[in-house]
């Protein structure tokens, strides 16, 4: 394979979504009550692990700010004082600040969800500490758009199973394109398989991986030597 070469087809990503979901079950993503709530999470996640974004979901929760106008109205510093839990707090109130007069501006949510995706990530990709990823979520979990959420998690993952190649591999559009271009799918199945790849990210394909318990060993192309947890005979090198 030559650098930047890619080795993703339709029939891969629906095996290697099958396969998680068979052993992981499906994950229910994005946690939230309103499509606000699910907004708010994306920024707030960011750099931080979802237990500390939770908390400073509760904190705006019981604060009354879990609507884009209580947060546009409110006072940038109190925001922050809430937020604190999900670390970066003066960073994400500005953020929330943004995104929040970004959905009053536009009479809210529901009139914005009748714009073209290519439209909708360009104005979210304008906002300051809104890269690729966090955009691509909220078209994905706010706006349910068939897009796939190349993250670190995706990357590292897809290069390792020998699928993503050369520079391309901490190339997030690069991934994302390919995958799109590679499988017609609506929302539901990126949905849920952002949600797979981060759950098997976290459990065994993280910096360290943890192979002999990995279920996809009998694809993996850097699998270590020996039996996968189904029993199949790895592929290591």
């Amino acid at each position: 394979m030559t650098p930047g070469e890619s080795r993703v087809s339709a029939d891969r990503i629906r095996w290697l979504q099958a396969r998680l979901l068979d052993h992981y079950g499906s994950q229910h993503w994005w946690p939230g009550d309103s499509a606000f709530e699910v907004l708010a999470g994306t920024i707030l996640v960011q750099r931080t692990r979802w237990r500390n974004a939770e908390l400073a979901l509760t904190n705006l929760r019981q604060a009354g700010l879990l609507t884009p106008d209580a947060v546009a109205a409110h006072p940038v510093e109190q925001v922050e004082n809430l937020i604190r839990p999900a670390g970066f707090y003066r960073q994400k109130a500005r953020r929330l600040r943004s995104v929040s007069q970004w959905v009053t501006g536009n009479r809210g949510i529901e009139q914005l969800r009748s714009r073209r995706t290519g439209e909708l990530r360009q104005q979210l990709l304008a906002m300051d500490g809104i890269g690729p990823e966090t955009a691509d979520c909220i078209l994905l979990y706010v706006f349910h758009r068939p897009v796939f959420v190349a993250d670190a998690y995706a990357r590292r993952l897809f290069h390792r199973l020998g699928w993503q190649h050369g520079s391309a591999r901490d190339d997030y559009d690069a991934l994302a394109g390919t995958v799109q271009d590679a499988v017609n799918e609506d929302a539901e199945f990126f949905n849920e398989f952002h949600a797979l790849i981060v759950a098997h990210g976290k459990s065994v394909c993280g910096k360290s991986p943890r192979c002999r318990r990995c279920v996809l060993r009998v694809m993996c192309s850097s699998a270590d030597p020996g039996p996968d947890a189904t029993g199949h005979p790895g592929s290591g090198h």
